[in-house]
C-alpha cells in the first residue's frame, strides 16, 4: 500500500500491518528509502476516530470498492 502526499508524491511505502499484543503495528518505508515502524496504542486510536465525522466513515468503509483515475491523485 502506498501514501501519497497532496502533490502526488510518495510519501509511505506501506509493508505490513500487523498486531502486536493490543498495539497496531504499521511497517514501511518514508520517502522511499528510510525504513519505519509505528505502533498505534488503542488510545491514540480512540483520539484518531474522534477526528472523523459519520460522513468521513462511511465513505473510509466505500474506499475499498472505489476506483481511482490515477495513483496518488
Amino acid at each position: 500500500m502506498k501514501i501519497y502526499s497532496q502533490d502526488g508524491s510518495e510519501l509511505m511505502d506501506v509493508s505490513a500491518i500487523e498486531r502486536d499484543g493490543d498495539k497496531l503495528v504499521v511497517k514501511g518505508k518514508i520517502f522511499q528509502s528510510m525504513p519505519m515502524t509505528a505502533k498505534l496504542t488503542p488510545e491514540e486510536a480512540r483520539k484518531g476516530m474522534k477526528l472523523m465525522s459519520f460522513s468521513t466513515w462511511l465513505f473510509l468503509l466505500s474506499m475499498p470498492f472505489r476506483t481511482s483515475t490515477k495513483a496518488g491523485k
